[in-house]
């Protein structure tokens, strides 16, 4: 790689997104961090460039057409055309289908479809100039179904089809489009839905844990390094594809 090549992060504040952005930092891209308030993107961009690293915190909304219209031309004029693309932005809204409003359906759908579709769409000119792209969506496994997340579980299996088309139509102008599954993962996403079913975090854990075959639940760098590997120059020839990172097999 002759130059360095900028990566947008979406809810990259803290979790997974933040584990990304520090982990493809220290490959060598330079970071836009993205999230719903700037603000909240300054302990990860402090982190990126305290590692000497280069890094620019970016308030938007993902699932506002202008708001993310508006941040893609900042990154590019301030850290350069952004060729890597990391969908991680996404929110949940659990609750049975009886009891579930049509706003929080439409909450989640908006955030992770329509913010993924958005950010997608308006980096994907920088990608195809270069002739080099790549695009990480973040899916689940709970795309195959859980309940009590049912619009959850439609977004995630969403953004699986959205991910394979990619691959088919960017294909050609040398953009991967990959996703990667996660199954738990300690996050304060996790911790706060343990609160919300009343069960001490640790106990949570420990029984999500008896229930994976490495005996052990997810941390953000196991899904952080895997997304390094799709965006290395050397998975120019892997796209289309969906990985389960949870641990062991999905039944």
């Amino acid at each position: 790689m002759s130059e360095q090549r900028t990566a947008i992060v979406t809810g990259a504040a803290r979790g997974i997104g933040a584990a990304v952005a520090k982990k493809l930092a220290a490959d060598g891209l330079a970071i836009a961090v993205l999230d719903l308030d700037e603000a909240s993107t300054a302990d990860t961009v402090k982190a990126i460039t305290d590692a000497g690293g280069r890094a620019l915190g970016v308030g938007a909304d993902v699932s506002d057409e202008d708001s993310v219209a508006a941040a893609v031309e900042k990154i590019a004029k301030e850290l350069g055309d952004p060729t890597v693309l990391i969908n991680n932005a996404g929110i949940t809204r659990d609750n049975l289908l009886f009891k579930m409003p049509v706003s929080d359906w439409d909450a989640v759908m908006n955030v992770h479809l329509r913010g993924a579709f958005l950010m997608t769409r308006a980096v994907q000119q920088y990608m195809v100039a270069a002739k080099f792209g790549r695009v990480v969506n973040l899916s689940s496994t709970s795309a195959q179904g859980n309940r009590g997340q049912v619009n959850y579980s439609a977004a995630k299996a969403g953004m699986q089809g959205f991910t394979k088309t990619l691959s088919i139509e960017l294909g050609k102008f040398g953009v991967t489009a990959n996703a990667i599954a996660p199954g738990f993962i300690e996050t304060e996403m996790t911790a706060a839905t343990a609160e919300r079913v009343g069960v001490p975090f640790e106990d949570f854990k420990a029984a999500a844990a008896s229930q994976i075959p490495v005996a052990r639940v997810g941390q953000p760098d196991d899904i952080a390094n895997t997304a390094a590997f799709f965006v290395s120059e050397g998975a120019g020839f892997v796209s289309g594809q969906v990985i389960y990172v949870a641990g062991g097999p999905k039944d």
